[in-house]
């Protein structure tokens, strides 16, 4: 190769590097509550929100595989950072231009266990997502070369949330053989032992700034709230999730002191997520109880297209029995950015409009 065209080559691989730190990149791992699409992709996956009700109060009124009336809490912290939300994967796999701007994993019943959720037929556990990860790195690194790939991924931030579809979707379930099979002690320790290996192969990618977001009090949610005769929380749930949480918080801590270079961080969102139920009217809700959509929790759960909607959906913080509403993700973003980005100036973004 002349030595005009490497010089040449060189600057552009420069400029891409500038251009790579101007903004911040992020992808992101997970579950229903931050799928933006990707199981529209997987033609079997019975774990869809491609129908209304969903994205009633999303951008032109279209679902769009988002498991929400509106924007999961992603999108707003996504406009937080001034950068648009990062699509769906499986949307622009091979696409350099908008994987190196960040791309979205999640996927709608998934789990830290790659049986979880395996009467959806098709999703993508988090192995799963961490392997169309590595395909990602490897497209990237096709195309600017090791060095500014590696430094890419080296400061890109990764934000995961994952882990309520090991309990919701498999623990809970009486008719699922983990729950049966192992106590709960049991159960933690092979959620944290298999999720310890993810970190590390995240790492061994070239991932130094992880976002672990800690699970929410599950047993506070729709689903989980109809199995008790008053319509409570269920507090044996709640204490596994602490649990949980603390198990997490401990093995972060361990691979921040193992790893060089890794700066990982728990996020402890379980307080948040339980002040907006316990005290909704602070925060402008009237509903924290039950969801907008009138499903049938103890079948299902998701918004059906026959099912009933509230008119007042911006007063509701649950918009179906597992995931918060619009409005409700709007607050508890809100309050993620201050925890994460104490020091970053922001203005809490408005819920979409109830048409």
């Amino acid at each position: 190769m002349p030595m005009s065209r490497l010089v040449f080559a060189a600057c552009i691989f420069s400029m891409a590097a500038i251009a790579l730190a101007a903004a911040p990149v992020t992808y992101i791992f997970g579950d229903s509550l931050t799928d933006v699409g990707n199981n529209n992709f997987l033609q079997y996956s019975l774990a869809k929100s491609n129908y209304p009700w969903y994205g009633i109060d999303y951008s032109g009124g279209q679902a769009t595989g988002r498991f929400c009336n509106g924007r999961t809490i992603g999108d707003f912290i996504s406009a937080k950072l001034g950068i648009p939300s990062p699509p769906a994967y499986l949307s622009v796999t091979q696409n350099v231009d908008t994987l190196l701007k960040g791309v979205n994993y999640a996927s709608g019943g998934a789990g830290i266990l790659n049986d979880t959720g395996l009467y959806f037929i098709q999703r993508l556990s988090l192995d799963d997502q961490i392997n169309n990860f590595k395909k990602t790195k490897e497209v990237i690194t096709a195309n600017i070369r090791e060095v500014a790939a590696n430094k890419h991924f080296n400061e890109a931030t990764y934000f995961i949330g994952i882990g309520s579809n090991d309990y919701v979707n498999n623990f809970l379930q009486p008719f699922l053989p983990d729950g049966q099979q192992y106590t709960h002690e049991e159960f933690i320790e092979l959620l944290i032992s298999t999720l310890d290996q993810q970190l590390q192969n995240l790492y061994q990618l070239g991932a130094r700034k992880i976002v672990f977001h800690g699970l929410g009090p599950l047993g506070c949610i729709p689903s989980q709230r109809v199995k008790s005769k008053r319509g409570q929380c269920l507090k044996r749930v709640n204490e596994w999730i602490l649990q949980f949480n603390s198990n997490v918080q401990k093995l972060i801590n361990r691979l921040n002191l193992r790893l060089p270079n890794a700066k990982f961080i728990f996020a402890d969102t379980y307080p948040l997520v339980l002040d907006l139920i316990n005290n909704p009217s602070t925060y402008g809700f009237k509903v924290s109880n039950t969801s907008c959509c009138n499903v049938d929790t103890s079948i299902g759960g998701l918004c059906l297209p026959n099912s009933k909607v509230c008119r007042n959906r911006h007063e509701f913080v649950f918009w179906d029995a597992f995931h918060p509403s619009d409005a409700a993700n709007a607050v508890l973003a809100e309050k993620f950015f201050s925890l994460l980005f104490t020091s970053v100036k922001s203005t809490a973004p408005t819920p979409s409009p109830t048409p």
